[in-house]
């Protein structure tokens, strides 16, 4: 049984009434890709952490590397969780730009976008070409922002899904 498969649709179903009432009513913004109202866009496109990952994206879906790192604040953590988290904005950026090598290009689909408090929620498919193989894969990232950088980005994805959508046939050092 794929529990990734299940886990995705019961965290993009969840009502913020189950998550809690006064998180609802005093913080809680999402958008649905395909059923935002303007009156929420216009209050997700306003808020700055949100505005802050949504440069995070552009930069990513523009493959401007650098520019990834730089969003990061100085002690920024990067961790994809079944990896040893990256710390450090250089170290992040030194990150990015090995893991970019390969990519030919990349979409980060966004399905949802929040605010939970203080922490930001997307749901995504990143859709890429590396080295000449087309994979996509789905992703839940959770960002603390500071600011007009991110401090702490928190990647849930299945590793082994990600392996396979590069074209891989055995997982990789991404430090190397």
């Amino acid at each position: 049984m794929n529990l990734r498969k299940l886990f995705l649709p019961v965290l993009a179903g969840l009502s913020p009434l189950v998550l809690s009432p006064a998180i609802a009513a005093d913080s809680m913004i999402s958008t649905q890709t395909h059923e935002v109202a303007e009156k929420d866009q216009t209050t997700v496109t306003q808020d700055p952490k949100i505005a802050v990952v949504q440069k995070m994206i552009t930069a990513w879906n523009e493959r401007q590397w650098s520019k990834v790192g730089d969003l990061f604040t100085e002690d920024g953590v990067l961790h994809s969780m079944m990896l040893d988290p990256v710390v450090g904005r250089e170290t992040i950026r030194a990150r990015i730009i090995a893991l970019g090598e390969g990519i030919e290009e990349i979409t980060l689909h966004i399905h949802n976008i929040g605010r939970i408090g203080d922490v930001v929620v997307i749901e995504r498919t990143d859709e890429f070409t590396y080295k000449g193989h087309k994979g996509k894969v789905p992703v839940v990232g959770i960002l603390e922002v500071e600011g007009d950088k991110v401090s702490v980005w928190r990647e849930y994805y299945d590793r082994a899904e990600l392996i396979e959508a590069l074209g891989l046939s055995d997982d990789f050092d991404p430090s190397a």
